[in-house]
């Protein structure tokens, strides 16, 4: 055998080599659901830190017992125009456990959904903020809208609340319900079919907007001041907001958000970075008073159940047990200042909750038992979230 056919042969087992060590020590997820119960509507975040990967560009997320590859959601967090993470929504039986494997991919390879979850920035509409995903959707107001109320200019909005449009279809339509108000086609304010905004805010909290409690008085911040949008796809859609600093009583708040919405979820959850309080609340607009505040400390939520127009409508807030303190019903005369509150630990200057709303009419809860069987539901999943682990 001459020397340059050795060379060959030696080449192709070492080649063979790397394949098959390649082949036999694939990258793969394990996914555990320790819960007695279905879940197919939770997000499981795959960092390029966690996967030991610097361009997540052309991977994909294969499920090993269908061999087919899953619907997946790459995100920018920073803007620096690389990818930092991969999401995607594992359908978990009870007690289960899946595998999945990272494959690489070619470009259109990876199957592709509607871009359900969704938000912008709405210029045409003074400066709202709107998000939605297929079961709810939501607005907060910006500077320019907050300046019309300085200047007493008609059309503005002075508040820190948060507005529910009550949707009830799964298609988007935040685009479409701008473009017919702002046209005279028709009016959000009416349900044509798809639903509608009826969800008065005022300087309420509306559903989730923050306080800081001194004494008996509650103190909070006025209108956004920057946004960022961070992603949109069809499994989140997340964006960052910065408030101007406030005032609690001579406590001065800094404060800043990243909220995001996930596919399947009736809440948003509510990143917020603050300065200056080591405990927040956040509220739910109790309206006309006509509803009932129920609520479970062990649980971690507190809800409001209401009339609504020809309907009824549950809102909640709901954070982690390490995080969620109490909740007070706080009943005042002064209109719009009534909210149930959740009482939040602030820790390492940031908290972490969920706040949002199930509409009878949207057909998704019947009752005010089935509202809080979807919370209780929900507090399990948040204390006990997906289980992740890889191979060596």
């Amino acid at each position: 055998m001459n020397s340059l056919y050795k060379l060959a042969v030696l080449s192709v087992s070492v080649l063979c080599s790397i394949a098959c060590a390649e082949k036999q020590n694939p990258l793969i997820i394990t996914v555990k659901n320790v819960l007695d119960m279905e879940r197919t509507t939770e997000t499981v975040e795959l960092g390029k830190g966690i996967l030991k990967m610097d361009d997540l560009s052309s991977i994909g997320i294969k499920n090993t017992e269908t061999d087919q590859l899953e619907i997946i959601q790459k995100v920018d967090n920073d803007g620096d125009g690389t990818w930092d993470m991969i999401l995607f929504q594992p359908k978990m039986p009870a007690n289960s456990e899946s595998k999945f494997e990272i494959v690489k991919v070619g470009e259109g390879e990876n199957p592709t959904a509607q871009e359900l979850c969704y938000s912008r920035f709405v210029p045409e509409r003074t400066d709202d903020y709107t998000w939605e995903n297929n079961k709810v959707a939501f607005r907060v107001y910006g500077p320019t809208a907050q300046k019309m109320i300085e200047d007493k200019v008609p059309g503005g909005t002075l508040s820190s609340g948060v507005d529910a449009w009550l949707k009830r279809v799964e298609y988007p339509i935040i685009d479409k319900w701008y473009k017919e108000e702002l046209s005279g086609v028709s009016s959000y304010h009416k349900d044509t079919g798809e639903g509608l905004d009826d969800f008065h805010v005022g300087p309420s909290r509306g559903v989730g907007g923050i306080a800081a409690k001194v004494d008996s008085t509650y103190y909070y911040s006025k209108n956004y001041t920057q946004w960022r949008t961070i992603t949109k796809g069809p499994i989140r859609t997340s964006f960052y907001l910065e408030y101007e600093d406030w005032d609690a009583n001579g406590k001065t708040i800094k404060e800043s958000r990243v909220i995001s919405l996930d596919l399947g979820q009736n809440l948003s959850k509510f990143n917020i970075t603050l300065e200056g309080v080591d405990q927040i609340s956040a509220g739910l607009t109790l309206h006309e008073k006509d509803g009932e505040v129920s609520g479970k400390k062990d649980n971690g939520w507190v809800s409001y159940w209401q009339p609504h127009g020809d309907s009824e409508l549950g809102t909640a807030i709901i954070a982690n047990n390490e995080t969620f303190i109490d909740f007070e019903k706080y009943d005042v005369p002064t209109k719009d200042l009534s909210n149930a509150y959740a009482q939040l630990k602030v820790k390492n200057n940031t908290v972490t909750y969920y706040a949002g709303f199930g509409w009878k009419k949207s057909g998704q809860f019947n009752t005010k038992q089935d509202w809080e069987n979807y919370l209780n539901a929900f507090s399990e999943q948040i204390n006990h979230p997906l289980e992740v682990t890889f191979n060596p």
